[in-house]
């Protein structure tokens, strides 16, 4: 099987808002075949296509949404038994998208590019899908931070999390995050960070350090304000 650098080199190119806050800090990288099950997002692989070798999932970790503390998105790469890309699918708020387009004209070489969703880093192959969400700006100004610290039902909780977290996300997110998309896009070559990837395992082992290094910087942050906190 590849290492990591070879696998690497089917990662997704990115577009994001010129004004996105938020980039990938860490990229989780598992092989999948068939009836295997995703580590991470509740899909299993029962059929694969003819022709079609293995899944190379991308599990892309941000410390934040704008709404949130704790992002986790993904992109599927199906490669045939040649090495070539047979298709793509890319995570969209909980469910998943086809990533290909049907002309394959967002596919150059090993590399599929895609659209990020301003904040919420939702993926989408044509960008003007985000524009449609009836709360794609509000999410980014009046919402930021609204839901707090999110975890997924697999994850082991390093700390104790209650409503006060929530409050405190928030309140540094509202501060600290808030922005007005320019619905733009730049390029992000995410194979190009290659410092970023590492097994799915290490990245599931590490996310609760990093929770809970960026909650201490929320709360440092927080306390040396001088104004009281709005919820």
């Amino acid at each position: 099987m590849m290492d990591i650098r070879q696998l690497a080199a089917y990662a997704p190119r990115l577009y994001f808002d010129k004004q996105e806050p938020f980039y990938p800090v860490r990229v989780g990288v598992s092989v999948l075949h068939r009836g295997e099950k995703s580590p991470s997002f509740p899909r299993r692989f029962e059929h694969l296509a003819d022709g079609i070798d293995y899944v190379i999932e991308f599990a892309i970790y941000w410390d934040y949404d704008i709404q949130h503390l704790y992002e986790l998105e993904h992109v599927w790469v199906y490669v045939d038994r040649n090495g070539g890309v047979a298709d793509a699918e890319a995570s969209f708020h909980g469910k998943y998208l086809k990533a290909l387009l049907p002309d394959r004209s967002n596919l150059a070489g090993k590399m599929i590019s895609v659209y990020s969703q301003p904040g919420k880093h939702a993926f989408s192959p044509l960008p003007v899908l985000f524009e449609l969400l009836p709360h794609a700006r509000t999410a980014t100004q009046q919402g930021a931070g609204s839901d707090g610290l999110t975890l997924p039902a697999w994850y082991k909780a390093k700390g104790q999390y209650d409503d006060k977290t929530n409050e405190l996300v928030r309140a540094y997110q509202q501060r600290h995050h808030r922005f007005t998309p320019s619905f733009e896009f730049v390029p992000y070559e995410l194979a190009e960070q290659e410092n970023l990837f590492v097994p799915w395992k290490s990245l599931y082992e590490e996310i609760p350090d990093r929770i809970e290094a960026e909650l201490a910087t929320i709360r440092h942050t927080l306390a040396g304000l001088k104004e009281p906190l709005e919820g």
